[in-house]
């Protein structure tokens, strides 16, 4: 990694980084970790990392940044002992309305696996699934969702999508703050 605030050069990635400089797990505090879900050079599957990139620098202290391919054992292993967990994630709708926003809460005594919504080949309801079994789901799941117009190849987000992040961003600093209240 090159640093605390920038994400590694492409082409040292791997499928999960940390986009925050501190590791709230090892300061002992509540911690809750935002997963940017995505692919940046799949056009609109890069919003959740979009959206990790916006919130560095804002996010509460005891919250960590994360960018994930959405392989769900790394994504259970990243949420481990969080209290809460939002996932940031491109989905595809039919009929599809390009940059529609969703929301979806899934408390621990309450969750279920969702049918698989993401635009990756293992969905969420998979993690899901296999976090429920393995009894290592987070105390609140939040996903935030945008609805992709092209998840072809190429890099930089569709104007529809685009006009959103700042709005998708606000929506996930809203509920990692509300939880320090």
């Amino acid at each position: 990694m090159t640093g605390a605030e920038d994400p590694p050069p492409r082409s040292q990635r791997g499928a999960l980084w940390r986009a925050s400089g501190t590791t709230s797990r090892e300061e002992g505090r509540q911690r809750s970790v935002v997963i940017g879900v995505g692919n940046e050079f799949r056009r609109d599957d890069g919003a959740g990392p979009e959206v990790v990139a916006r919130l560095r620098g804002r996010v509460p202290e005891a919250a960590d940044l994360l960018v994930s391919d959405g392989e769900p054992a790394r994504m259970i292993e990243a949420w481990d002992g969080a209290a809460l967990v939002i996932v940031v994630d491109a989905v595809r709708a039919e009929p599809a309305v390009p940059g529609r926003l969703y929301r979806l809460v899934l408390d621990q005594a309450t969750a279920g696996p969702p049918g698989s919504v993401s635009s990756h080949g293992f969905g969420l309801g998979d993690t899901i699934g296999l976090a429920l079994a393995l009894d290592r789901m987070p105390g609140r799941l939040i996903v935030h969702a945008v609805e992709a117009g092209d998840v072809g190849q190429g890099t930089g987000l569709s104007p529809a999508v685009a006009a959103v992040i700042d709005t998708l961003a606000a929506a996930v600093l809203r509920d990692l703050t509300s939880l320090s209240r």
